[in-house]
């Protein structure tokens, strides 16, 4: 995912940085509330991660302004406060969860996950999507690349449309089974790969630029 940190110690930024962009992640870091205002109304990020206490706009403050600003991305605020009314005010604020220092990384990784895991609503609903010339109608459930119609079987199209949904981000391979097989553990079986070779065959194959690409090792992602 793309992140946005908001923390104006250098050591804890540091280390959660470092530890997300290992898992894959891109991370942005900022110093102050105000530049994360700034930051997170210009640029898209798929979560925000905030310090309460930082200088030129504390944590609070700036979740309600991008709440106001209709900012949808996740939000997991961060405190050295750990009283039941400090985390009720955080929610309450806008945040989604709440994470109490010190804690381990271990832990940070797997609320990041979750949040990423949660579906992301608007005020209306999509219909199309669009990545490069690939189109696809959400109504009428057709895909089309160059004007030139696609057929997909359900699996393939949810595989497609999930990836479309995310495109520029690699998707891992655990990912995708739980967002498109809706699998918690591994099956150890080949589902992902084989599904992912019948897509590229299908959207890129007859095409002379490829969209579906593999980062060996990290996953996929689907761009133009």
């Amino acid at each position: 995912m793309k992140i946005l940190l908001a923390e104006d110690d250098p050591e804890t930024a540091a280390y959660i940085r470092d530890g997300l962009n290992a898992e894959g992640h891109s991370v942005d870091v900022v110093g102050d509330g105000q530049d994360a205002l700034v930051r997170a109304t210009v640029q898209g990020y798929d979560l925000l991660i905030a310090d309460r206490m930082m200088p030129g706009l504390d944590g609070l403050s700036l979740v309600k302004a991008l709440r106001a600003a209709r900012f949808r991305a996740p939000v997991l605020m961060l405190t050295a406060l750990d009283g039941v009314s400090d985390r009720v005010e955080g929610l309450q604020a806008g945040a989604d969860d709440y994470l109490v220092k010190p804690f381990a990384f271990a832990e940070l990784s797997a609320r990041v996950a979750a949040l990423a895991r949660r579906p992301q609503f608007s005020d209306a609903p999509e219909t199309a999507l669009k990545v490069g010339d690939l189109s696809m109608d959400l109504l009428s459930r057709r895909v089309s690349r160059a004007g030139q119609e696609i057929d997909l079987q359900p699996r393939e199209f949810r595989l497609l449309e999930h990836l479309m949904r995310r495109a520029g981000r690699v998707q891992t391979r655990t990912m995708l089974l739980e967002a498109v097989w809706d699998f918690h553990f591994d099956p150890q079986t080949s589902v992902v790969e084989t599904h992912i070779s019948r897509l590229r065959a299908k959207i890129d194959k007859p095409f002379d630029k490829p969209l579906l690409h593999t980062l060996r090792g990290s996953g996929y992602v689907l761009k133009a």
